[in-house]
């Protein structure tokens, strides 16, 4: 029994794995709002810095399936004990870093960990709960995270103002000890089937999957028909079509593609990947309308983002026992019904949008997220067997950041089209490089502008955030669009599982 009375256990190990998952979240976003207390700190150039988040992207969803796939061969509880470990060394080597490149390996480093943090604990916490009781379970532990990724770039901020960027990393040491701790004594270890690694298989996802994320991150800046981009296309498109016919062929495979024949499953990955493309995109254009339309300061954005933000966390636990109830399927559905409605309130947002009606929207927003977060986990960790969890965890999470990723690429891309087609009519200045320039950095955009026009600086301002409004309206189309096609994909792949499910209950009746 140990310290913690059995019945308690399960919660303290689920109050230990969350500690370890909400740094893991906090982690992600914490950076965005220090770069610029980072770049006069460190005097590094703004290519070498975005390479301190993306560094963390890339090493994390690269080796998210593979630490899922140790975990259930060598023990979760070890494989979470090691990366807590990585994690607070590379927090503390962040935290002292005096150069840029410390600070990226640090960060690549913290991402690797993260991929541990964020595999192992679901794992962890479906094995501690009975299947009655996962719902409300993931539900706490996903409010924590979504408080974790929604409270990053305000922690950022304020800590890295207040003490300086250096503490944004050093403050996770503490809870790191804290962490192991407790889930010394109150996590059970648990594995998966004892079967031997697949080397080849490894060998070809570390190499097509980085070469994919690489290529999301990079290869705007690079030019998508760039000879990188097409390079790196070419490499991940070979090594993960023979990654594919190697797992077909061995006893052990890393990836089990027998759970892409789980309509559940594919459910679970189709909700996780389109929430992952909404938030990530919507997150990077509505902190701009706040500022750029309605002029609005970071605090108060924050503030107005609260029905998002603070939607998730408050809801999470409340939808986790409605799963244990009702099921995953329908608060699934509602929530990406609820995606299409935000987006198509936000892309009627303009320079007159009232407080109410924005708010409403955000608010859909929060809920919708809610209501996908943790019950397309449950749906996916649910659909599977016991001993391949942390691999089904390891693939939806995997499948999760590189929609996030996609999702950004390409909205920002569209909004860049749109904002930069409106520009250039309004201005007479064609294709010019200065108007894709205003387009990229809007809250720069009027001074951009004024270099090479020679109207008022209020007109300027008009056609600014004319521009803005017209990209804005394209990505939330955009959003509109491919959330409705995910719901519908889930409504028919849920139908047809039932379809199955109730033929083969006729049949042995």
């Amino acid at each position: 029994m140990g310290v913690f009375a059995q019945q308690q256990r399960k919660w303290w190990a689920l109050f230990g794995v969350s500690i370890a998952s909400f740094l893991g979240c906090v982690d992600f976003t914490i950076v965005n709002t220090a770069l610029p207390a980072l770049q006069a700190d460190l005097g590094t150039s703004v290519d070498s810095l975005q390479w301190v988040i993306n560094g963390f992207i890339l090493a994390l969803s690269s080796f998210m399936v593979l630490v899922g796939r140790l975990a259930d061969l060598y023990g979760r509880k070890r494989v979470l004990f090691i990366g807590l470990s990585v994690f607070g060394l590379a927090s503390l080597a962040a935290g002292l870093a005096r150069g840029i490149d410390l600070l990226i390996a640090a960060r690549v480093a913290q991402g690797l960990a993260c991929a541990v943090l964020y595999t192992a604990s679901g794992a962890i916490v479906a094995n501690a709960f009975p299947a009655h009781e996962q719902g409300r379970a993931f539900g706490v532990l996903f409010s924590v995270n979504g408080v974790g990724l929604a409270s990053g770039p305000v922690l950022g901020g304020v800590i890295a103002s207040a003490f300086g960027w250096q503490w944004i990393f050093l403050l996770n040491v503490p809870f790191v000890l804290l962490s192991l701790a407790i889930c010394s004594l109150a996590v059970d270890e648990s594995r998966g089937e004892q079967q031997g690694l697949d080397g080849w298989g490894a060998l070809l996802l570390l190499i097509g999957l980085p070469s994919l994320v690489l290529l999301i991150v990079q290869g705007g800046a690079w030019g998508w028909a760039s000879a990188y981009s097409l390079g790196l296309l070419a490499v991940a498109v070979l090594a993960l079509a023979a990654f594919i016919q190697v797992e077909r062929r061995v006893t052990a495979p890393i990836v089990d593609l027998a759970l892409f024949a789980n309509r559940r499953f594919v459910a679970a990955v189709v909700a996780s990947f389109s929430l992952a493309v909404f938030y990530c995109l919507a997150f990077f254009v509505m902190p701009l309308y706040l500022a750029l339309i309605r002029g609005d300061s970071v605090q108060t954005s924050g503030l107005l983002l609260l029905p998002t933000t603070l939607g998730v966390a408050v809801l999470s636990p409340v939808v986790g026992r409605l799963v244990d109830r009702k099921g995953p399927g329908l608060l699934i559905q509602a929530g990406l019904a609820l995606f299409v409605l935000s987006a198509v309130l936000q892309a009627g947002f303009d320079t007159h949008t009232s407080l109410a009606y924005l708010l409403g929207a955000f608010g859909l927003m929060g809920l919708g997220w809610a209501c996908i977060l943790g019950p397309s986990t449950v749906l996916g960790m649910t659909s599977v067997p016991a001993q391949i969890s942390s691999v089904a965890m390891g693939s939806l999470m995997t499948l999760h950041n590189i929609g996030g990723g996609l999702g950004l690429a390409i909205g920002v891309g569209l909004y860049r089209r749109f904002a930069a087609a409106d520009l250039a009519q309004t201005s007479g200045a064609g294709t010019a490089s200065w108007v894709d320039a205003a387009v990229a950095q809007p809250e720069q955009g009027v001074v951009l502008l004024s270099q090479h026009l020679g109207q008022a600086p209020e007109l300027l301002q008009g056609w600014v955030q004319q521009a803005f409004l017209h990209g804005y309206q394209a990505v939330m189309v955009f959003l509109a669009l491919v959330l409705a096609s995910a719901l519908a994909s889930v409504l028919l792949l849920l139908r047809r599982q039932n379809q199955a499910v109730e033929s083969a209950e006729h049949a042995h009746g």
